[in-house]
């Protein structure tokens, strides 16, 4: 059976530097299709999808909000074409009873063990409109290796810079955050992986260079601490979200490879402040992201949190603009309140006030996302703090014998031209 995977083009932020990396949602789910399933994968960011070649089924993965308009248009030109669509995904979860309209089936929930019933249920001309997992969340433990095999790997570098590849330790998070739809998706039990099985997998990547993109790994102490101490054999230098502001874990972080942590930042507080510099202190670089528009924020405790992200010396920052995202407690508040302002999934792209802010108009909170945007990045051009963290990682890979150079130099100067 011929099945064709697609992952929808979508914009960057406005003012983020364009690059893209491997998706991490279509290889975990074709890492749970049946053996018998050839599957082929087009990325839409980086190249054209093939409606005339052959196809027995098509399957769209949607990670994020702006990605739906799109996946729709994809379904609804392979349908008239007579081919069968299912959609999955982070998305398609978010936005089901919409994607429906478009799609043969829509599969809600986490993929091990459920694709043997799925592709059996198309072969016999029986597929349902909806496989609903959300509440039947697989064993953590049948959770495998992704299947990499179907990224063509050449398409993911920036400017001759090898990316980092995607890869999770865990599903499901214990916090419950505003802003957030991870309670809805994943469930709010965290769930680890096997130590073993994590580390097969990271092993497994033929990149020196990973994004653990958990919700937090600053869940479980004892399982942190025992994840860290197994992957400093490996050598790998990684990203991640939060680790535990805790000595020892920070230390066995740093052993095992920590590069930088995306770390949120929601006050001016000496709390923030120490936690970055402890960071630091473990040679942890730290990328902040900041969210703009909260109900507190004023355009004075705005301009003072700019002021204070340079103060503590961040090494990047990441500025988004709050986002009713449905199934969040921030979108029930302000349909509530009658604050939300478009209901059209393509302005929800983090980078545009689609909401009325309490303190000032949806025109001045978007001005002031921009200012912080050139506020911040005044003295130093986002390309150039880039460059000086991939400078950072190539300096720890060279220190252990595991830097691996690509087909172009690192330079400034690779960095200061416009992206593509």
């Amino acid at each position: 059976m011929k099945f064709r995977l697609i992952y929808p083009k979508w914009a960057k932020l406005e003012r983020q530097t364009e690059f893209h990396l491997p998706p991490h949602g279509p290889v975990v789910f074709a890492a749970a299709l049946p053996e018998d399933v050839q599957v082929a994968f087009t990325d839409e960011n980086l190249e054209d999808i093939p409606f005339d070649d052959p196809v027995d089924f098509v399957g769209i993965s949607m990670m994020l909000t702006i990605q739906v308009k799109r996946g729709w248009q994809i379904a609804d030109i392979y349908r008239k074409k007579g081919a069968k669509v299912i959609i999955g995904g982070i998305a398609a979860m978010l936005h089901a009873e919409e994607t429906l309209r478009h799609a043969d089936s829509v599969f809600l929930g986490e993929a091990e063990g459920r694709m043997e019933k799925v592709f059996l249920d198309f072969s016999q001309g029986r597929l349902q409109p909806v496989y609903d997992f959300l509440d039947d969340r697989p064993p953590i433990e049948t959770v495998g290796t992704a299947r990499r095999d179907i990224l063509k790997r050449d398409l993911y570098n920036y400017r001759g810079v090898q990316m980092v590849d995607l890869v999770h330790a865990s599903r499901g998070c214990r916090f419950h955050c505003y802003p957030c739809a991870v309670a809805y998706l994943g469930g709010r039990v965290f769930r680890p992986r096997p130590i073993d099985r994590a580390i097969a997998e990271l092993e497994s990547i033929d990149n020196n260079r990973l994004f653990i993109v958990d919700n937090s790994l600053a869940q479980d102490t004892r399982w942190e601490k025992d994840l860290f101490r197994e992957m400093i054999p490996l050598k790998k230098k990684w990203c991640s979200h939060p680790i535990e502001d805790d000595p020892q874990v920070l230390d066995l972080a740093a052993r095992a490879g920590a590069w930088y942590v995306y770390q949120a930042l929601f006050d001016t507080s000496d709390y923030i402040r120490e936690r970055i510099r402890r960071y630091h202190d473990y040679g942890i670089l730290v990328e902040g992201t900041i969210l703009l528009g909260l109900d507190h924020h004023t355009e004075d405790y705005i301009r003072k949190l700019i002021d204070f992200l340079l103060e503590i010396d961040l090494d990047l920052a990441e500025f988004t603009v709050l986002t009713p995202f449905p199934h969040t407690k921030v979108r029930a508040d302000l349909e509530k309140q009658n604050r939300i302002l478009s209901f059209d999934w393509n302005d929800y792209s983090a980078d545009r006030v689609v909401y009325q802010p309490k303190h000032m108009s949806p025109e001045r909170l978007q001005e002031l996302f921009h200012e912080a945007w050139d506020t911040f990045y005044a003295e130093e051009s986002q390309q150039l703090k880039m460059f000086k963290l991939l400078q950072n990682v190539i300096e720890r890979e060279k220190k252990d014998n595991t830097f691996r150079p690509r087909n172009r130099k690192l330079s400034k100067q690779a960095f200061g031209r416009k992206s593509v």
